[in-house]
Protein backbone atom coordinates (compact mmCIF):
# COMPACT_ATOMS: atom_id res chain seq x y z
CA UNK A 1 0.00 0.00 0.00
CA UNK A 2 1.54 3.08 -0.86
CA UNK A 3 2.01 6.00 1.96
CA UNK A 4 -1.03 7.83 -0.13
CA UNK A 5 -3.31 5.57 0.13
CA UNK A 6 -2.46 4.80 3.75
CA UNK A 7 -3.11 8.74 4.27
CA UNK A 8 -6.69 8.85 2.92
CA UNK A 9 -7.42 5.73 4.50
CA UNK A 10 -6.27 6.96 8.28
CA UNK A 11 -8.02 9.83 7.63
CA UNK A 12 -11.22 8.04 6.85
CA UNK A 13 -11.10 6.62 10.09
CA UNK A 14 -10.89 9.62 12.12
CA UNK A 15 -14.56 10.75 13.45
CA UNK A 16 -15.65 14.18 11.15
CA UNK A 17 -15.85 17.11 12.95
CA UNK A 18 -18.06 20.22 11.03
CA UNK A 19 -17.10 23.65 12.30
CA UNK A 20 -18.46 26.69 11.87
CA UNK A 21 -17.12 29.83 10.80
CA UNK A 22 -16.31 30.90 13.97
CA UNK A 23 -14.27 28.07 15.24
CA UNK A 24 -17.44 26.19 16.95
CA UNK A 25 -18.17 22.09 16.90
CA UNK A 26 -21.50 20.74 15.80
CA UNK A 27 -21.97 19.55 19.17
CA UNK A 28 -21.12 22.85 20.50
CA UNK A 29 -23.66 25.12 18.43
CA UNK A 30 -26.03 22.26 18.71
CA UNK A 31 -25.92 23.32 22.82
CA UNK A 32 -26.32 26.77 22.20
CA UNK A 33 -29.51 26.28 20.07
CA UNK A 34 -30.53 24.67 23.25
CA UNK A 35 -30.44 27.77 25.64
CA UNK A 36 -33.55 29.74 25.08
CA UNK A 37 -33.12 33.05 23.87
CA UNK A 38 -33.94 36.21 26.19
CA UNK A 39 -37.12 37.54 25.82
CA UNK A 40 -36.80 41.04 27.77
CA UNK A 41 -40.51 41.61 26.59
CA UNK A 42 -41.94 38.64 28.09
CA UNK A 43 -40.34 39.61 31.78
CA UNK A 44 -41.46 42.95 31.25
CA UNK A 45 -44.62 41.78 30.61
CA UNK A 46 -45.22 39.76 34.25
CA UNK A 47 -43.35 42.33 35.86
CA UNK A 48 -45.89 44.35 34.87
CA UNK A 49 -48.76 42.09 35.43
CA UNK A 50 -47.87 41.66 39.26
CA UNK A 51 -47.58 45.07 39.61
CA UNK A 52 -51.02 45.29 38.75
CA UNK A 53 -52.14 42.44 40.84
CA UNK A 54 -50.26 43.59 43.40
CA UNK A 55 -51.38 47.14 43.72
CA UNK A 56 -55.40 45.36 43.62
CA UNK A 57 -54.70 43.24 46.41
CA UNK A 58 -53.19 46.10 48.45
CA UNK A 59 -56.43 48.20 47.47
CA UNK A 60 -58.65 45.49 48.90
CA UNK A 61 -56.99 44.66 52.15
CA UNK A 62 -56.58 48.58 53.25
CA UNK A 63 -60.04 49.92 51.82
CA UNK A 64 -62.23 49.55 54.73
CA UNK A 65 -65.06 49.74 52.21
CA UNK A 66 -64.72 46.35 51.62
CA UNK A 67 -66.10 45.34 54.98
CA UNK A 68 -63.64 42.39 55.36
CA UNK A 69 -64.59 42.40 59.20
CA UNK A 70 -68.20 41.73 57.76
CA UNK A 71 -67.44 39.14 55.42
CA UNK A 72 -66.15 37.11 58.50
CA UNK A 73 -69.28 37.55 60.23
CA UNK A 74 -71.88 36.49 57.62
CA UNK A 75 -69.64 33.79 55.80
CA UNK A 76 -70.62 31.12 57.82
CA UNK A 77 -74.32 32.47 58.62
CA UNK A 78 -76.65 29.73 58.83
CA UNK A 79 -78.86 31.57 56.59
CA UNK A 80 -75.62 31.71 53.70
CA UNK A 81 -75.21 28.60 54.23
CA UNK A 82 -78.64 27.37 53.98
CA UNK A 83 -78.75 29.02 50.02
CA UNK A 84 -75.41 27.72 49.12
CA UNK A 85 -77.39 24.12 49.93
CA UNK A 86 -80.52 24.90 47.67
CA UNK A 87 -78.33 26.56 44.83
CA UNK A 88 -76.24 23.26 44.59
CA UNK A 89 -79.09 21.24 45.40
CA UNK A 90 -80.97 23.01 42.42
CA UNK A 91 -77.60 22.68 39.67
CA UNK A 92 -77.98 18.84 40.85
CA UNK A 93 -81.16 18.25 39.96
CA UNK A 94 -81.45 20.50 37.01
CA UNK A 95 -78.51 19.15 35.29
CA UNK A 96 -79.75 15.61 35.88
CA UNK A 97 -83.18 16.41 34.19
CA UNK A 98 -81.31 18.72 31.43
CA UNK A 99 -78.98 15.90 30.32
CA UNK A 100 -81.74 13.03 30.40
CA UNK A 101 -83.76 15.56 28.43
CA UNK A 102 -81.11 16.37 26.11
CA UNK A 103 -80.06 12.78 25.39
CA UNK A 104 -83.15 12.20 24.20
CA UNK A 105 -83.70 15.41 21.85
CA UNK A 106 -80.09 14.41 20.27
CA UNK A 107 -81.37 10.91 18.93
CA UNK A 108 -84.16 12.52 18.28
CA UNK A 109 -82.41 14.90 16.02
CA UNK A 110 -80.86 12.26 14.43
CA UNK A 111 -83.47 9.97 13.79
CA UNK A 112 -84.75 9.27 10.58
CA UNK A 113 -88.28 9.78 11.36
CA UNK A 114 -88.75 13.66 9.96
CA UNK A 115 -91.12 14.33 12.75
CA UNK A 116 -89.07 13.56 15.46
CA UNK A 117 -86.58 15.86 13.78
CA UNK A 118 -88.66 18.95 13.52
CA UNK A 119 -90.36 18.34 16.94
CA UNK A 120 -86.48 18.12 18.45
CA UNK A 121 -85.27 21.08 16.31
CA UNK A 122 -88.47 23.54 17.24
CA UNK A 123 -87.60 22.94 20.87
CA UNK A 124 -84.17 23.60 21.11
CA UNK A 125 -84.62 26.64 18.75
CA UNK A 126 -87.39 27.68 21.30
CA UNK A 127 -85.75 27.17 24.92
CA UNK A 128 -82.56 28.35 23.25
CA UNK A 129 -83.85 31.30 22.26
CA UNK A 130 -85.58 32.75 24.96
CA UNK A 131 -83.54 33.84 27.85
CA UNK A 132 -83.31 31.71 31.23
CA UNK A 133 -84.61 34.82 33.56
CA UNK A 134 -87.73 35.35 31.38
CA UNK A 135 -88.49 31.39 31.29
CA UNK A 136 -88.34 31.70 35.02
CA UNK A 137 -90.66 34.57 35.79
CA UNK A 138 -93.35 32.80 32.17
CA UNK A 139 -93.54 29.78 34.56
CA UNK A 140 -93.59 31.44 37.69
CA UNK A 141 -97.00 33.11 35.80
CA UNK A 142 -98.22 29.73 34.24
CA UNK A 143 -101.21 30.44 36.86
CA UNK A 144 -102.58 33.43 34.67
CA UNK A 145 -102.76 30.87 31.79
CA UNK A 146 -104.41 27.96 33.17
CA UNK A 147 -105.96 28.72 36.99
CA UNK A 148 -105.78 24.83 36.90
CA UNK A 149 -104.21 21.51 35.67
CA UNK A 150 -105.77 18.10 35.11
CA UNK A 151 -104.93 14.81 34.65
CA UNK A 152 -107.66 12.66 32.39
CA UNK A 153 -108.47 11.76 28.75
CA UNK A 154 -108.38 14.83 26.04
CA UNK A 155 -111.25 16.78 25.17
CA UNK A 156 -112.98 14.74 28.41
CA UNK A 157 -113.31 15.93 32.13
CA UNK A 158 -110.17 14.89 34.04
CA UNK A 159 -110.05 12.28 36.62
CA UNK A 160 -108.22 14.84 39.06
CA UNK A 161 -107.61 18.34 39.08
CA UNK A 162 -105.29 20.47 40.91
CA UNK A 163 -104.83 24.45 41.18
CA UNK A 164 -101.57 25.62 38.93
CA UNK A 165 -100.24 27.80 41.68
CA UNK A 166 -99.91 24.57 43.78
CA UNK A 167 -98.17 21.97 41.94
CA UNK A 168 -95.87 24.69 40.68
CA UNK A 169 -94.36 27.33 43.39
CA UNK A 170 -91.17 28.90 43.04
CA UNK A 171 -89.51 25.75 43.16
CA UNK A 172 -91.44 23.63 40.25
CA UNK A 173 -91.18 26.79 38.13
CA UNK A 174 -86.99 27.26 39.38
CA UNK A 175 -86.62 23.17 38.18
CA UNK A 176 -88.76 23.93 34.94
CA UNK A 177 -87.30 27.07 33.96
CA UNK A 178 -83.24 25.59 34.15
CA UNK A 179 -83.74 22.71 33.34
CA UNK A 180 -86.40 22.91 30.15
CA UNK A 181 -83.48 26.06 29.51
CA UNK A 182 -80.59 23.41 29.85
CA UNK A 183 -82.18 20.96 28.44
CA UNK A 184 -81.57 22.35 25.04
CA UNK A 185 -77.92 23.57 24.95
CA UNK A 186 -76.99 20.08 26.53
CA UNK A 187 -78.93 18.09 23.35
CA UNK A 188 -76.49 19.74 20.85
CA UNK A 189 -73.70 18.90 22.99
CA UNK A 190 -74.62 15.27 23.43
CA UNK A 191 -75.23 15.35 19.35
CA UNK A 192 -71.65 17.11 18.54
CA UNK A 193 -70.44 13.91 21.12
CA UNK A 194 -72.64 11.32 18.78
CA UNK A 195 -71.35 12.33 15.54
CA UNK A 196 -68.01 12.36 16.58
CA UNK A 197 -67.97 8.42 16.82
CA UNK A 198 -67.50 6.87 13.21
CA UNK A 199 -70.69 5.83 11.29
CA UNK A 200 -69.11 2.36 10.62
CA UNK A 201 -69.22 1.44 15.09
CA UNK A 202 -73.06 1.66 14.07
CA UNK A 203 -72.76 -0.39 11.02
CA UNK A 204 -70.74 -3.14 12.57
CA UNK A 205 -73.37 -3.48 15.58
CA UNK A 206 -75.66 -3.73 13.46
CA UNK A 207 -74.15 -6.51 11.06
CA UNK A 208 -73.53 -8.38 15.15
CA UNK A 209 -77.49 -8.34 15.26
CA UNK A 210 -77.30 -5.17 18.07
CA UNK A 211 -80.15 -2.99 17.72
CA UNK A 212 -80.11 0.70 17.30
CA UNK A 213 -80.66 1.83 20.95
CA UNK A 214 -78.68 -0.83 22.08
CA UNK A 215 -75.47 0.00 20.38
CA UNK A 216 -76.15 3.54 21.07
CA UNK A 217 -76.19 2.60 24.58
CA UNK A 218 -73.36 0.32 24.63
CA UNK A 219 -70.89 1.68 22.15
CA UNK A 220 -71.19 5.27 20.55
CA UNK A 221 -72.34 7.22 23.93
CA UNK A 222 -69.16 5.51 25.72
CA UNK A 223 -66.81 6.94 23.42
CA UNK A 224 -68.67 10.22 23.05
CA UNK A 225 -68.18 10.48 26.24
CA UNK A 226 -64.66 11.88 25.87
CA UNK A 227 -66.43 15.30 23.92
CA UNK A 228 -69.17 15.52 25.63
CA UNK A 229 -67.42 15.56 29.20
CA UNK A 230 -65.83 19.17 28.58
CA UNK A 231 -68.78 21.14 27.60
CA UNK A 232 -70.78 20.05 29.45
CA UNK A 233 -68.54 20.50 32.85
CA UNK A 234 -68.38 23.79 31.58
CA UNK A 235 -72.50 23.86 31.36
CA UNK A 236 -72.63 22.70 34.84
CA UNK A 237 -70.80 25.53 36.30
CA UNK A 238 -73.27 27.95 34.21
CA UNK A 239 -76.34 26.28 36.01
CA UNK A 240 -74.30 26.97 39.23
CA UNK A 241 -74.09 30.79 38.17
CA UNK A 242 -77.81 30.76 36.94
CA UNK A 243 -79.28 29.82 40.39
CA UNK A 244 -79.11 32.81 41.18
CA UNK A 245 -81.54 33.98 38.60
CA UNK A 246 -83.95 31.98 41.20
CA UNK A 247 -84.03 35.01 43.01
CA UNK A 248 -86.18 37.14 41.61
CA UNK A 249 -89.21 34.54 42.12
CA UNK A 250 -88.12 34.35 45.67
CA UNK A 251 -86.23 31.68 45.80
CA UNK A 252 -84.03 31.70 49.25
CA UNK A 253 -80.74 30.42 46.92
CA UNK A 254 -77.36 31.63 47.81
CA UNK A 255 -78.00 35.03 46.02
CA UNK A 256 -81.19 36.06 47.63
CA UNK A 257 -80.20 35.11 51.27
CA UNK A 258 -77.35 37.54 50.77
CA UNK A 259 -79.90 39.99 49.33
CA UNK A 260 -82.11 39.67 52.56
CA UNK A 261 -79.03 39.90 54.94
CA UNK A 262 -77.73 43.32 53.12
CA UNK A 263 -81.26 44.56 52.77
CA UNK A 264 -81.26 44.88 56.97
CA UNK A 265 -77.66 45.61 57.24
CA UNK A 266 -77.10 47.85 54.50
CA UNK A 267 -73.75 45.89 54.23
CA UNK A 268 -73.99 45.88 49.96
CA UNK A 269 -70.85 45.14 48.62
CA UNK A 270 -69.46 42.84 52.10
CA UNK A 271 -72.50 40.57 51.28
CA UNK A 272 -71.81 40.60 47.68
CA UNK A 273 -68.19 39.54 48.43
CA UNK A 274 -69.94 36.52 50.79
CA UNK A 275 -72.03 35.21 47.82
CA UNK A 276 -68.57 35.37 45.45
CA UNK A 277 -66.66 33.69 47.88
CA UNK A 278 -68.62 30.59 47.87
CA UNK A 279 -69.31 30.44 43.85
CA UNK A 280 -65.65 30.60 43.45
CA UNK A 281 -65.16 27.92 46.07
CA UNK A 282 -68.04 25.59 44.60
CA UNK A 283 -66.84 26.50 41.22
CA UNK A 284 -63.47 25.58 41.62
CA UNK A 285 -64.38 22.14 42.97
CA UNK A 286 -66.22 21.84 40.25
CA UNK A 287 -63.54 22.31 37.69
CA UNK A 288 -61.36 20.06 39.87
CA UNK A 289 -64.11 17.12 39.20
CA UNK A 290 -64.12 18.33 35.15
CA UNK A 291 -60.36 17.73 35.17
CA UNK A 292 -60.15 14.58 36.70
CA UNK A 293 -63.31 12.92 34.66
CA UNK A 294 -61.28 13.92 31.09
CA UNK A 295 -58.08 12.57 32.14
CA UNK A 296 -59.85 9.83 32.96
CA UNK A 297 -61.95 8.87 29.96
CA UNK A 298 -59.48 10.50 28.03
CA UNK A 299 -57.53 7.96 28.77
CA UNK A 300 -60.14 4.93 28.42
CA UNK A 301 -60.94 5.51 25.38
CA UNK A 302 -57.16 7.07 23.57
Amino acid sequence: MSKVDRMSSSSAQKPLMSTTTNGLSGAELALLKTRGRRRPLRWVATAVVLLVAALVVYSMLTNERFGWPVVAQYLFDSRVLNGLVLSIWLTVVCMVIALVLGTLLAVMRLSANSLLRSTSWIYIWIFRSVPVLVQLIFWYNLGALYPSLGIGIPFLPPFMEFQTNDVISALGASILGLSLAQSAYSAEIIRAGILSVSRGQLDAAASLGMTRARALRRIVLPQALRVIIPPVGNEVVGMLKNTSLVSVIAMADLFYSVELIYANTFQTIPMLIVACIWYLVVVSLLSFGQSYLERRYGRGFA
